[in-house]
């Protein structure tokens, strides 16, 4: 090849790189327009964003504010509890356990709880498969948002839960259906599957998780076992709401309303959005364990989420004018988080506001993650 035809290839490929950089540009500043809109007209305090396209590149956007009464801005930086996202961390856990052979979805849940003294009083305790407390057909049933519950960790901001005294709430209730023949969400399965995971294993959960992040190079997500956690940004729960009754969730020094220790499998990280995004992508795209397992984690069940919506193991699968999804919900005090992966396209979106207070939010944020990703997913 001549030195000038190498000049020419070399003129194009730099021009078509400037063209590609152009683009990236002019989309990244549409994606911010919306997302200031969006903010603007849901009556949220902040919206933080990460998109993750299928080479990994990353685009990471704030809009609002982190604390309304200081003016403090929203940056990508800032950190918000995941809520229920949390459980495709405690999900990947299990899996990997399920992989290595350790334990077995359709095992009773009572092999390896049944010499606990309270077992026999968890609803359907003898018919409970460990597939079921990841699927949430159960039966068993939230203690999170029973007024003893919360009025007990109002009561006791500083007090670490163990997980036994969490299912104490719900001993004795009768089930709302036989195990296996229902579908109802609930927090309490994911701290019975803790349990397991920490029997079995002899291990701290957090240390499997946090071993399982280090692997992926995610720098940007904790256990959220403490109540004071660094670069927090303020959450608005709104005012008389059932977890510390006071509309921001940090309060001057910094330290969370109620100790959030409580939520440990039921959610329990924080982070930021990009980490978040970067977590969905590795595990959809079966980069956690194998592809046999994975296939086994999106076999879903019919769920009462939305129109056709089905969850699997620790997963929402949903359809959506750009084909089916993958991902999660979450709600903490003063926190909503969305993460939805696209697997016809091998993107992850993520978008999070630092409020849970749902009467006066005016937009719900997985409505707000579509209408980004119309512009997100364009190629």
């Amino acid at each position: 090849m001549s030195i000038r035809i190498l000049k020419r290839l070399l003129t194009v490929t730099l021009f078509l790189a400037i063209i590609q950089i152009s683009y990236a540009q002019q989309k990244a500043s549409r994606i911010q327009f919306v997302l200031d809109s969006l903010c603007k007209a849901g009556n949220f305090p902040g919206l933080n964003l990460a998109i993750i396209s299928t080479d990994n590149s990353s685009i990471a956007l704030s809009s609002g504010f982190n604390d309304k009464e200081k003016n403090i801005l929203l940056k990508p930086g800032h950190r918000m509890l995941h809520g229920s996202v949390g459980k495709t961390y405690v999900a990947a856990v299990a899996l990997q356990l399920v992989e290595a052979g350790k334990i077995s979805l359709d095992e009773k849940v009572s092999d390896y709880l049944g010499h606990y003294d309270w077992y026999t009083r968890v609803p359907n305790a003898n018919d409970i498969t460990i597939r079921m407390l990841m699927n949430h057909t159960s039966g068993i049933m939230r203690y999170e948002f029973k007024d003893k519950f919360t009025t007990d960790l109002t009561r006791m901001p500083d007090k670490v839960w163990k997980p036994e005294e969490l299912i104490q709430y719900v001993l004795d209730e009768p089930a709302p259906f036989e195990a296996g023949k229902g579908w109802d969400y609930s927090d309490t399965n994911y701290i019975v599957l803790g349990m397991i995971i920490e029997q079995v294993t002899g291990k701290k959960y957090y240390d499997l998780m946090t071993a399982n992040l280090k692997k992926l190079g995610l720098k940007n997500t904790f256990a959220s076992d403490s109540r004071k956690m660094k670069k927090l940004a303020q959450g608005y729960a709104g005012q008389e709401n059932a977890f510390g009754k006071q509309e921001k969730v940090l309060a001057s020094d910094g330290k969370f309303v109620v100790n959030p220790q409580f939520e440990w499998t039921g959610g329990g990280v924080y982070g930021t959005a990009e980490d978040l995004a970067l977590w969905g992508k590795y595990l959809y795209e079966g980069k956690v364990f194998s592809v046999d397992v994975f296939k086994q984690m999106i076999d879903g069940v019919p769920a009462k989420l939305g129109k056709d919506a089905k969850y699997g193991l620790g997963v929402i699968i949903r359809p959506s004018a750009f084909g089916i999804t993958y991902g999660h919900s979450g709600f903490f005090p003063g926190y909503l988080t969305e993460m939805v992966y696209f697997p016809d396209y091998g993107v992850c979106v993520v978008l999070q506001t630092n409020s849970s207070d749902l009467k006066n939010l005016k937009l719900r944020p997985y409505r707000c993650l579509m209408e980004i990703a119309r512009i997100a997913l364009q190629k």
